[in-house]
């Protein structure tokens, strides 16, 4: 696994009990690069298939499946695509199901972010902002409420904790999650009993690409009651824990935050 990502080794003693996700099959949307291939690398060591989705990262997808298939080759589907398009998301399930036969899981990873301070957002922005963090998972999650019923699957969606805590100067990126928040729930109500939708709230593990104010990153770490950042591989355990292990866990947001949630 990669230096972001370790693989925490667990004894067969432990394992003996824990249902096997041998051969069951994930789409991950967002999954070649960051916390969505931990994800990946995470779900695939406990024997899944995946369909990892990406829209700029060829690159990273390419060397992610190269690395996977090392292990267990015909694995790892990928599939290219802008989640703005919805005739394309009805296709990303349907591709899974066609290649593997099947879907147990469906994680909503990616995710847009950027600054949109008010009185200068643009209307682009909000259709970007709320099209990939809230309408796509939300017509993903339809499109896969059939073979995830079939299969007695779940859905993650993977929202963030400043859903609760506005970020300054990101109002629409805020909403977006606070939304998903709201969808995670609704949709649990929706597709129960027969498929569990659940999500993770990551706090502080990746700082955003470019430029980063460190003296703001020291403030957040401060104010965080076990004073660190974590990594992606705290939330991709989370992940394997709501998919392999949370059987009567559903409609529930899981704040990996080192508990700054709990902090006024």
């Amino acid at each position: 696994l990669s230096h972001h990502c370790n693989r925490r080794r667990v004894s067969p003693r432990m394992n003996a009990n824990r249902k096997s996700l041998e051969d069951k099959v994930a789409v991950i949307t967002g999954g070649a690069r960051r916390i969505g291939a931990c994800i990946a690398r995470t779900l695939h060591h406990e024997g899944m298939k995946l369909v990892i989705h990406y829209h700029k990262s060829a690159k990273a997808a390419r060397e992610l499946q190269a690395e996977l298939h090392h292990h267990r080759p015909d694995s790892v589907l990928l599939v290219g695509t802008d989640l703005l398009d919805p005739a394309k998301l009805e296709k990303l399930v349907s591709q899974a199901t066609t290649e593997f036969g099947q879907l147990d899981v469906l994680v909503n990873n990616a995710s847009s972010f950027y600054p949109t301070p008010v009185g200068q957002t643009t209307d682009a922005q909000w259709q970007d902002l709320i099209g990939v963090n809230l309408k796509a998972p939300y017509f993903l999650s339809q499109a896969a409420a059939g073979p995830l019923t079939v299969a007695g699957g779940c859905i993650i969606n993977l929202v963030d904790s400043y859903a609760e805590r506005p970020l300054k100067n990101h109002p629409v990126y805020n909403v977006t999650k606070a939304g998903l928040i709201g969808l995670t729930r609704a949709l649990a109500r929706e597709l129960g009993p027969e498929v569990r939708v659940n999500a993770v709230a990551p706090g502080a593990i990746l700082w955003p690409d470019g430029d980063v104010d460190e003296i703001a990153q020291q403030r957040l770490i401060s104010r965080t009651p076990l004073k660190r950042t974590g990594n992606p591989t705290d939330i991709a355990q989370t992940v394997l824990f709501l998919v392999r292990d949370a059987e009567f866990l559903t409609g529930q947001i899981v704040n990996v935050d080192g508990g700054r949630s709990i902090v006024p």
